[in-house]
């Protein structure tokens, strides 16, 4: 019976031998798959960071199209005009005046001066 029990010996050892191996081969691939998940994540953030710089310099490029496109000029001609009409001493209105300016005598309040002296 020796020879079958150094059978049954040898069976568990090389059983034994086969179980570490497959435990090393798991533990390897269980470390690649985690280097290959990093790398993933990496990769991933990079492309964020960059589709978030892409999306912020379009949305300026975007600003200032649009600023460009609704840019104010001031009309020349009808401050010239309004110029010249206070130059020449005719009537320069406002907005709180009208056309029409203000009349002088209303500024007099019954006095000879503009002061009221």
């Amino acid at each position: 019976m020796p020879a079958l029990t150094s059978i049954a010996v040898g069976a568990l050892v090389a059983s034994a031998a086969a179980a570490a191996a497959g435990t090393g081969v798991s533990i390897a691939n269980a470390e690649q798959g985690k280097k290959a998940q990093k790398n993933a994540m990496q990769q991933q953030k990079q492309a964020q960071d960059q589709a978030a710089q892409q999306a912020a310099s379009q949305a300026r490029r975007s600003e200032y199209a649009a600023n460009q496109a609704n840019r104010k000029t001031p009309d020349m001609n009808s401050i010239m005009q309004s110029a010249s009409q206070a130059a020449s001493g005719g009537a320069s209105g406002t907005m709180l005046t009208g056309p029409g300016g203000v009349d002088p005598n209303s500024l007099s309040l019954g006095k000879t001066s503009l002061l009221g002296g």
